[in-house]
């Protein structure tokens, strides 16, 4: 693998990033104090460590970029026939990435709800309302969401999508998606990835 340079990670050391998410034991062995963010994905990648290199970037991306990515993947799971539901939790969230107001943020939760938080498309609209503001439906209760909780959908978007397609792709999934979101660490879209 070529060396990495994001431009989108802001955190120093791959450490700062582990510090918001749970990682398998195996690549927590691999985690040194001043190991850069791009190295450590690179090593976890190159071991097939798939599940925890989503982890880390899902965490260590700023949150449009993490929803950016979580909608890429859902987008590549909709298939020929795509379901009404999943095409709008989608478009809502990525209408959320384009511009990101409290408007926009709250037409993602009944997109999220309306698929059951069944598909990648559920979990990647609920990221975008877990991005901030008031999550609470009680009138008159402000509730801000928990730091971690976009990372988290953004993780279930994608590892969703990566099973998707069934068990003999699993692996080619992590991988396409791994570089989708590496290429939007880096400056990108991730739509010229395939």
């Amino acid at each position: 693998m070529t060396e990495i340079n994001f431009v989108k990670i802001k955190q120093p050391t791959a450490v700062a990033v582990c510090s918001l998410v749970e990682l398998d034991e195996e690549a927590r062995q691999l985690l040194q104090d001043d190991t850069a963010p791009a190295q450590y994905l690179q090593q976890l990648i190159e071991k097939e460590l798939y599940p925890d290199a989503v982890r880390f970037l899902a965490v260590a991306l700023p949150k449009r970029e993490a929803i950016w990515w979580a909608c890429s993947c859902a987008r590549l799971t909709l298939g020929e026939s795509p379901s009404p539901v999943d095409v709008k939790a989608i478009e809502a969230a990525e209408a959320w990435v384009y511009k990101p107001t409290e408007e926009n943020r709250q037409l993602t939760r009944p997109t999220a709800e309306a698929t059951q938080f069944k598909t990648p498309a559920g979990w990647a609209a609920i990221a975008a309302f877990w991005s901030g503001g008031n999550i609470s439906p009680a009138e008159g209760a402000v509730v801000p969401p928990a730091e971690e909780l976009t990372g988290k959908a953004v993780i279930g978007a994608v590892m969703l999508a990566a099973v998707r397609s069934g068990a003999d792709r699993i692996k080619a999934n992590y991988r396409l998606f791994l570089k989708k979101g590496l290429h939007i660490a880096n400056g990108g879209d991730g739509r010229a990835v395939q």
